[in-house]
């Protein structure tokens, strides 16, 4: 198996594995983090996003091979307990999650909004959140929570 090597949350890191292995597979099973969860399996809940770069991707069908030298982020490595992240500190002030399970795919792709627009509009959330399935009904809270980490963002 060939090694494939790419920065994780910041870390360089080495995984000998098959390169059609999806991303998400070595994510969850290799290497143990349990952020990126397991939705359709097709790219189309945004449950498994994690930022490629500065881009929100789908880990379930990404291959391994497609990262090599590339920066991939997790929600663990948005922010830590000691020091959250805007969009963490945002979404607990607004209450904006319930059970959780599309949460951190659903900040990966609003993380990705702001290092591209430090300045989103309601509808540019709107747009930005179209690829992440909640049912759990939060989605006005979640849209307040994003437009709140933004301003902070912007104010410091």
């Amino acid at each position: 198996m060939p090694i494939i090597r790419f920065r994780l949350n910041g870390v360089e890191t080495e995984i000998d594995a098959d390169p059609d292995t999806s991303l998400l597979t070595v994510l969850r099973g290799r290497l143990s983090l349990t952020g990126p969860h397991f939705g359709c399996g097709a790219g189309e809940c945004g449950a498994c996003n994690v930022l490629i770069g500065d881009h929100a991707v789908t880990s379930c069908d990404t291959p391994l091979w497609s990262v090599a030298d590339k920066d991939i982020t997790t929600i663990e490595g948005l922010g830590s307990e000691q020091q959250p992240h805007a969009l963490q500190r945002a979404f607990i002030a607004e209450q904006a999650l319930q059970c959780g399970y599309c949460l951190s795919g659903i900040m990966m792709s609003a993380a990705a909004l702001l290092k591209r627009n430090s300045d989103p509009t309601s509808a540019d959330v709107k747009a930005a959140l179209d690829r992440n399935l909640c049912r759990c009904g939060s989605h006005n809270r979640m849209v307040r929570a994003i437009l709140r980490a933004a301003a902070e963002m912007r104010a410091s």
